[in-house]
């Protein structure tokens, strides 16, 4: 199968890359240095002479704070941009693959979130994927929209490596315990994304690891995992760790949909054993 991948420079998208060219398909790698993504026609242009069966779109601006500070930029790039790249696959009879987030509900019902939960985004970043979702599922009849949470990924800078990072250093580790999600493995859900294109049934999909827990559970397990287990975190509410966005407080996500389908991903903790192990830090 013809696919196009935008962001491939990201992690999600070069994971993306790599696997489905290692499964056998014909894979276009793109990302800001082809096109930009909020210019249509240049969008257009692109699709119309790759002319792939789908597009996963995972190109967005990720950097949350950066989202609150400039919301303009953000409903741009990761909402309309997303619009365009709908309508531009649509075109060419292509679907559409869009990647968003636990971000868009807001966390306040203190119960876990399904596919076709209301959203309420509460902050810009959340918004902008909020009206990227929209925008995909009114611009083209092939869509799936894919939320996923907490990615943690080799390569790059992710909540824990920057925990290990400050444990190996000695500095004081304070770790918010209000605010709870599904940490979720790039791998893994690299994987789960690759059989839902292939499988081709469009829809709205929760593709995270098994369990939610809080950021300090998540830090905690991490650093015992990785024969840190001495090392203490001070445990704080979200509210003593100030930042320019506000992330909602409880939006863990069932995967009800794609587990229908047969796509099922492990533990949150087995995923960051396994991270770990790759990682070679992995002690327990």
């Amino acid at each position: 199968m013809e696919l196009l991948i935008t962001g491939a420079h990201g992690r999600l998208g070069a994971a993306l890359v790599a696997l489905l060219a290692a499964r056998g398909h014909q894979v276009h790698a793109v990302d800001s240095d082809t096109f930009d993504v909020t210019d249509f026609p240049a969008a257009r242009a692109y699709l119309q002479h790759a002319r792939p069966a789908w597009v996963i779109h995972t190109a967005a601006w990720t950097d949350v704070d950066g989202c609150a500070r400039d919301p303009q930029k953000a409903v741009l790039i990761n909402g309309h941009g997303a619009g365009n790249i709908a309508t531009a696959a649509a075109e060419v009879g292509a679907g559409v693959l869009y990647i968003s987030s636990n971000e868009v509900f807001d966390g306040v019902g203190g119960r876990v979130y399904h596919e076709y939960d209301r959203a309420a985004p509460v902050n810009p970043y959340a918004y902008s994927k909020w009206v990227g979702e929209q925008a995909v599922l009114t611009s083209n009849p092939r869509a799936m929209i894919v939320r996923t949470a907490w990615l943690f990924a080799h390569g790059g800078k992710n909540f824990i490596q920057s925990i290990l990072n400050a444990a190996s250093a000695g500095n004081p580790l304070r770790v918010v315990t209000n605010e709870i999600g599904n940490p979720t493995y790039n791998d893994d859900a690299a994987a789960a994304v690759a059989a839902l294109v292939e499988i081709g049934r469009c829809g709205v999909y929760h593709l995270v690891n098994e369990g939610h827990c809080s950021r300090y559970a998540f830090a905690r397990y991490a650093l015992d995992q990785a024969g840190y287990g001495g090392v203490a975190i001070q445990p704080i509410s979200a509210a003593e760790w100030p930042r320019a966005s506000v992330p909602p407080e409880y939006t863990p996500l069932a995967n009800t949909a794609g587990a229908m389908l047969g796509i099922r991903l492990r533990t949150w903790q087995a995923a960051v054993d396994a991270f770990l192990a790759k990682e070679g830090v992995l002690k327990a």
